[in-house]
């Protein structure tokens, strides 16, 4: 899971929630600096929650753009029904679709970290007019790696028979070890972990370990797609295999940015790099025809 760093909020950010066609989601939601140059939608990963992208809000905000990251139907503060039917993927992507259209702001931008991914691929091919491009951050078509398959099976395993509190204390375990290790947590950054492990539904983390386990490889969706594209993860990135994340951009022609030093949460750990990546690729889909935006 990604872990911010920090809590604050950054300037002009506010915690709201955003009235939707589906439901009200709760949103954290950063006024940009100077004129708008475009509005941004930010869909967390597998046991995330909005918070993931505090640190990538202000850089955001400072290029120009209207950044607003998404608490999911059933994580974290945003309610969610107990039934399996509520996290399907088709389900998931109308979220997505509803949460662009509440936002105003005509066709947005539209960033899916990890299992996020999943979600804003399965969006942009229900509903294509409803965003202006498409950025896997740390996500994409094929299976994610092996040892993430193990700890999505065992987790959801744990989360059918064991009480929760035992498999938060498994998954911290877990965490230590994994592609976000521990990096000594504050007391408050803890409690805030435990809080949003407790107040997301079990339906939702069995739904999203279903979709991540799917064999299914989504390239051909991908390629069909008609917005522009962008892949953008970290060089040392290991829950897709960065080999597999660079075939899949050859394959389908999107636009790649590579962080270095970075792994799977860029938007936690190297926050400039990755707003650079992001602006540079939004210049290009915005640049009018014929207009070359390469330094």
């Amino acid at each position: 899971m990604s872990k911010p760093r920090s809590l604050v909020l950054p300037p002009r950010t506010r915690a709201r929630r955003l009235e939707t066609a589906r439901g009200p989601f709760v949103v954290l939601d950063a006024e940009p600096v100077g004129g708008r140059r475009g509005t941004v939608l930010l869909l967390p990963g597998y046991t995330g929650s909005k918070e993931d992208f505090l640190a990538l809000l202000g850089p955001l905000s400072e290029a120009g753009y209207r950044a607003v990251a998404v608490d999911g139907r059933g994580q974290n503060d945003t309610p969610g029904p107990r039934g399996r039917a509520a996290y399907r993927r088709k389900a998931l992507a109308l979220d997505a679709v509803a949460q662009a259209a509440a936002l105003d702001d005509g066709p947005v931008h539209l960033v899916g970290h990890s299992f996020g991914g999943l979600v804003a691929r399965a969006a942009a091919a229900l509903a294509p007019g409803a965003f202006r491009s498409l950025t896997l951050l740390s996500s994409g078509p094929g299976r994610v790696a092996r040892p993430q398959r193990i700890r999505v099976r065992v987790l959801r395993a744990a989360l059918a028979v064991l009480p929760k509190e035992r498999v938060w204390q498994a998954v911290c375990w877990l965490d230590s070890r994994g592609e976000e290790p521990d990096t000594g947590d504050t007391p408050e950054l803890t409690a805030f972990l435990r809080r949003r492990w407790m107040r997301t539904r079990i339906a939702q983390l069995a739904g999203a370990g279903r979709l991540l386990l799917d064999r299914q490889d989504g390239t051909e969706q991908l390629t069909a797609l008609p917005l522009p594209l962008h892949f953008a993860y970290g060089a040392d990135e290991m829950v897709w295999a960065p080999a597999d994340l660079s075939a899949a951009a050859d394959r389908t022609g999107a636009h790649r940015t590579v962080i270095a030093g970075a792994g799977h949460s860029p938007n936690v750990s190297h926050p400039q790099e990755l707003t650079d990546g992001l602006a540079g690729f939004w210049e290009r889909v915005d640049a009018p025809a014929g207009v070359s935006t390469a330094p």
